[in-house]
């Protein structure tokens, strides 16, 4: 079961992350070791070429990320992104970008996880990364 609800935690996004308060980025659906995301599409995400671009997509990652950390332990603010990789596998279409972040290991100081990028129900990137959490969590 999840600490936060998914309207919670993209509130709380939405609020402290400045680059999700223009309401581009939503959670959809959480538990307690995942979270699907959806950063909507806007012109200002594409590059050269009409691909979304590399920042684009690493943010939603991170975003989502956060999300599965928040469903999980609940209103930790403090949390960071520690590591983060990403892998893009191919070219995304200018349209809504969606996420799925799971954990693999949650501990008492930091947590390991693993984010798919989908454009149009295709898999475009691959990410993960550690987040870091404050020692009261």
């Amino acid at each position: 079961m999840p600490k936060l609800t998914a309207h919670t935690i993209t509130t709380l996004i939405r609020g402290t992350v400045p680059s999700a308060e223009q309401g581009q980025f939503t959670v959809l659906n959480v538990n307690a070791k995942s979270a699907e995301c959806v950063l909507i599409y806007d012109d200002s995400q594409l590059r050269f070429g009409g691909t979304l671009s590399g920042p684009t997509m690493m943010t939603l990652a991170d975003a989502a990320m956060y999300a599965a950390v928040l469903a999980h332990y609940g209103e930790q603010l403090l949390a960071v992104t520690q590591d983060f990789s990403i892998h893009f596998l191919s070219k995304p279409a200018a349209t809504d970008l969606h996420a799925t972040a799971t954990i693999l290991k949650a501990g008492k100081r930091s947590v390991v996880l693993t984010v798919h990028l989908y454009s149009q129900q295709q898999l475009v990137a691959h990410a993960s990364g550690t987040y870091a959490l404050p020692r009261s969590a």
